[in-house]
């Protein structure tokens, strides 16, 4: 893997989203708890709504056009909904994130 420095977790508001951009193209940083990330596309499959600006709860995002709910885990669409969004490795080493920036860019170059 190819580790990508992003930013210190505190850029990111608890419970709340940043889109960041990359060498390898944007991708939505979610902080779910004090000390944990998820990296995921920002672009929802149904419309395209940002998921960077939608409301993070538990480990799930909602999108901000459509209310569609998208597990942080796996990227599957909640409910009724089809749908997934892409995920992407990402971890913390102290206070810093950490991206898998080879990861992403397979997934981008798809």
């Amino acid at each position: 893997m190819s580790w990508i420095d992003i930013g210190h977790i505190d850029d990111i508001p608890l419970r709340g989203a940043r889109l960041v951009k990359t060498p390898v193209g944007c991708v939505a940083i979610f902080r779910t708890a004090e000390a944990e990330v998820f990296a995921a596309s920002n672009a929802c499959p149904h419309k395209a709504g940002p998921l960077s600006e939608g409301i993070v709860h538990g480990q799930k995002v909602t999108c901000p056009l459509h209310n569609w709910v998208f597990d942080l885990n796996t990227g599957e669409a909640q409910g009724a909904d089809e749908g997934r969004i892409a995920t992407y490795p990402v971890r913390l080493d102290g206070d810093r994130i950490l991206l898998d920036g080879h990861a992403v860019g397979k997934r981008s170059a798809a």
